[in-house]
């Protein structure tokens, strides 16, 4: 049976270095959620298509950053502090934009904002008790919310399976969004429970 996937915000922290190559693609990913939302309000086809280039490369700072801090014994407070809101404002503005440009009901992006923000409530509520890992679920939601966010903001012309494609892959994100939510609930109130116990 392959191993849990490494959640960050479990490792210990190694140094408080600020400066060093996990926290600056934390902090590149921080700063491509203003030039997205510019991108977004410009609502072009060019635009687009550069807002799509932005939200893959600052996607795939995500999976850069964490790998390095734990090769590299970079894990910083700073780090498992940013990373998180990082990712949440990535997936939030392009999701929003979506929204507003009328590409992407509503009802879509407030179910994966209020699971997000939801996780994160939960985590403090039971940072005190113990720390709940990510699960392969939730990785799994994170890419599909990825690759379903790319298709929705490049649209390719004469394409028309595209939008039936990208339709199916935000159906099954938004499902992984619901399900890894009430586990994610589920393992909290769990923790909870056995450490009043």
């Amino acid at each position: 049976m392959k191993p849990a996937p490494i959640d960050h915000a479990m490792l210990p922290v190694a140094n408080d270095k600020i400066l060093n190559i996990p926290n600056s693609l934390t902090a590149l990913r921080l700063l491509a959620v203003p030039i997205l939302i510019w991108l977004l309000a410009l609502d072009t086809s060019d635009a687009r298509a550069w807002a799509t280039v932005v939200f893959l490369l600052a996607a795939f700072t995500d999976l850069l950053d964490g790998a390095i801090a734990r090769k590299r014994g970079e894990i910083t407070s700073f780090g498992k502090l940013a990373d998180p809101i990082a990712d949440k404002a990535l997936i939030g503005t392009a999701l929003i934009g979506l929204s507003i440009m009328n590409d992407l009901a509503w009802w879509i992006t407030i179910v994966i904002l209020v699971r997000e923000l939801g996780v994160t409530f939960l985590r403090m509520w039971v940072l005190k008790f113990g720390v709940i890992p990510a699960s392969r679920g939730g990785k799994a939601k994170t890419m599909a919310q990825i690759i379903a966010i790319s298709m929705y903001l490049y649209v390719p012309e004469n394409l028309v399976w595209w939008n039936n494609v990208a339709e199916g892959v935000m159906a099954i994100a938004v499902l992984l969004t619901l399900i890894t939510g009430f586990d994610y609930v589920m393992r909290a109130l769990k923790l909870r429970r056995s450490s009043n116990g």
